[in-house]
């Protein structure tokens, strides 16, 4: 189960820069909130498959179902709930507002996963009709 793999962490690595450089530069409507909530699941599949040999469907809905639960703390203002409204790692990482298109955001980032996942592995993406002799 464990198991390094040196692609899966260099993407992460890159999408780690990425991320970093639209928190820092992107203050715009679109890329910030929601490209960099996309990214963000990408990243978290990346890290976990750059330690753990799991199946893409398992890594994929772990990761999706850890960050509609992350989404869901906010919902609940769960910084201000435990006192750590002035923490700023705390408000970065848990977050402070909770918004639908967010999780609409992490489903697309998740399927866009499996979807690359799929063609990475040689596999169509369009359902392709069998033929019965």
């Amino acid at each position: 189960m464990l198991k390094f793999s040196r692609p899966y962490f260099f993407s992460a690595v890159l999408i780690f820069g990425i991320e970093v450089l639209i928190a820092l530069f992107a203050h715009d409507r679109i890329i910030r909130p929601y490209i960099g909530d996309l990214l963000v699941v990408v990243l978290i599949y990346c890290f976990i498959k750059s330690f753990l040999d799991l199946p893409v469907f398992k890594a994929a809905l772990f990761v999706l179902l850890f960050s509609y639960s992350i989404e869901m703390l906010q919902y609940f203002n769960l910084v201000t709930k435990l006192g750590l409204q002035d923490s700023k790692i705390a408000r970065i990482v848990i977050g402070t507002s909770f918004e639908w298109l967010d999780l609409l955001a992490y489903t697309v980032g998740i399927g866009l996963v499996v979807c690359v996942e799929k063609i990475r592995k040689g596999g169509s993406l369009l359902c392709q009709p069998t033929t019965s002799k």
